[in-house]
């Protein structure tokens, strides 16, 4: 059995699921999932699929090419086919702060995520002891002004070698150069510590405190050139009170962080998001 995803967007116009539907079941597919959207603004219809495939000589090249020859051009779509049986490859990239790794890694272990963790980077060596508990190779690239350079040289290099699909920022304090940006677009997954857009920046927490705010959140979103204003994946809030202290509120946020994180990390790699105009669709 061969089970394929696909996400296609274009401009919306008549007869696209019907052709595709069709498409399907004409090179003996059986549709186990499928959804859409418009976006009547814009005038983009987006849709997602999910197909089987019994036949033992199914090829997916086969397959991407005759897709493309018989409607991706007809309807110009931009589209992309992947096999469901391959889990991406994820890099995690960690500073000090330990508490979203733990997360991640914990759910990793109990096979709740759909990929592979070739290996964890960190500007430092604290968390070091939690990779080696976990059996995944941990790399150490400092990164000063001074060797800002080559440290992401190492970091690409790194990245090219273990064919990795997407990085994962779990409150990895450097900002992403624009090589790295543009070698992997809306493939850089970051968690912010605020409700995006309010509180951008290095301490949410402190400038909520300082307003006085009555609810707390944590956005996850692709990394982009502009600081904390890439297209959102998740988002998630909590109610606090005047009796929060700063402490507080970092420790409740800590505990949103961790889920808002792990759910962007699950809809990415599950190919649930589609990125249009710096704004996600989120399937189901």
């Amino acid at each position: 059995m061969h089970k394929i995803t696909l996400l296609i967007h274009c401009a919306d116009q008549p007869n696209i699921i019907a052709s595709v539907t069709t498409f399907m079941a004409s090179n003996d597919g059986n549709i186990v999932y499928i959804d859409q959207h418009v976006d009547r603004e814009q005038n983009i219809f987006f849709m997602r699929l999910e197909c089987e495939f019994a036949s033992s000589l199914f090829s997916l090249e086969k397959f991407k090419h005759l897709f493309n020859s018989e409607l991706a051009e007809k309807f110009q779509l931009k589209w992309k086919i992947y096999s469901a049986e391959r889990k991406p490859k994820m890099a995690l990239f960690v500073s000090k702060y330990d508490h979203c790794l733990y997360d991640i890694l914990g759910r990793y272990n109990s096979g709740e995520l759909f990929l592979e963790i070739p290996f964890i980077l960190s500007n430092h060596l604290d968390l070091k002891p939690i990779a080696d508990s976990f059996n995944i190779p941990f790399y150490h690239v400092p990164v000063t002004k001074a060797t800002k350079h080559e440290a992401e040289q190492k970091q690409l290099e790194l990245l090219e070698s273990h064919n990795i699909d997407f990085i994962v920022l779990a409150r990895y304090m450097q900002i992403v150069s624009e090589t790295l940006i543009d070698k992997y677009p809306n493939r850089i997954i970051n968690i912010h510590h605020s409700f995006l857009p309010a509180f951008v920046g290095a301490k949410p927490y402190h400038s909520a405190y300082k307003r006085g705010v009555k609810i707390i959140g944590s956005t996850s979103h692709y990394i982009t050139e502009e600081l904390d204003a890439g297209p959102i994946i998740e988002q998630d809030v909590a109610h606090v009170s005047h009796t929060f202290s700063i402490k507080d509120l970092i420790a409740k946020g800590r505990d949103l962080e961790k889920i808002v994180l792990s759910n962007a990390i699950k809809l990415h790699a599950n190919r649930k998001v589609m990125v249009y105009n710096n704004k996600t669709i989120i399937f189901s």
